[in-house]
């Protein structure tokens, strides 16, 4: 079964034969993201850059969907104070992205059902390979709500599928299925849904039994080379969405989708 480095709370991990599995756990609210969620998710990446063992990662959600982004409910509850908790929940997210995108380690994301928002489509677009069930679908989300993308999916987004595309994604929010994905280049693999652990965990060992170095070199260069960096973008990305989440747009916008009707936005 491995060594289970963290076997409890919002994110669990353990290391089996140099692979160190990562899953979400929080099934109950989709994996949604909040501050503990966030901040236990940074915390377990940290740990996986403290073991040299680990030469590949995998990243999985516990329950029906890997993860619907953030958590609406723990949002919508904060009221005015909004701006300060995102503030907070945005900095463990790009802690969480940038650490993700800084391991050595090759970074394998297996997705089933939804991978919506910062939270689920962010981390799909930080990982270096994603395989995703025939059922799985993605969506941005985040201007649907009055906000902005996060988790540096303004940056990833377009250099996986191209300006327009991304900017068609972003600004529209359509709900993309697998098939779609790999199409857009989001995703490198689909598989059947009853097969998708089995493939993931394939792929993740296939990566740990590979050259360490080589595979960290290449990783580093990959991700130094898309012009601007994701890290470098992150705190204007930051800035942004705590600024949006002030607004009573992005108020109407949480409560909309919490009582599953269409936002009406004013503009303020």
């Amino acid at each position: 079964m491995g060594l289970p480095m963290i076997d409890q709370g919002p994110v669990l991990l353990r290391i089996a034969d140099g692979v160190a599995h990562l899953r979400l756990n929080r099934p109950d609210a989709s994996n949604g993201m909040n501050v503990e969620l966030l901040k236990a998710l940074g915390d377990a990446i940290m740990v996986c850059h403290g073991e040299p063992d680990i030469r590949a990662a995998l990243l999985t959600g516990e329950g029906k969907n890997f993860c619907a982004g953030g958590d609406v409910h723990d949002f919508a509850s904060k009221g005015e104070k909004l701006p300060d908790y995102l503030r907070q929940a945005t900095a463990y997210l790009q802690n969480a992205v940038a650490g993700l995108i800084r391991l050595e380690a090759p970074v394998v994301t297996s997705v089933q059902g939804f991978a919506a928002g910062g939270g689920g489509f962010g981390l799909v677009c930080a990982s270096d390979l994603v395989v995703a069930g025939a059922s799985a679908k993605f969506l941005a989300g985040a201007t649907r709500v009055g906000m902005a993308p996060d988790a540096g999916v303004s940056v990833t987004l377009p250099r996986l599928v191209g300006l327009r595309k991304a900017t068609a994604i972003l600004l529209t929010n359509p709900v993309i299925t697998a098939a779609e994905a790999l199409e857009l280049g989001i995703i490198n693999r689909v598989v059947p849904d009853e097969d998708l652990a089995d493939a993931s965990l394939k792929l993740a060992r296939e990566l740990a039994a590979g050259a360490p170095k080589a595979l960290a070199a290449t990783k580093r260069l990959l991700w130094s080379g898309i012009g601007t960096s994701v890290e470098q973008c992150l705190p204007e990305e930051a800035r942004t969405v705590s600024e949006l989440s002030g607004t009573a747009d992005a108020r109407e916008g949480l409560a909309a989708v919490i009582e599953r009707r269409k936002p009406t936005f004013t503009g303020r």
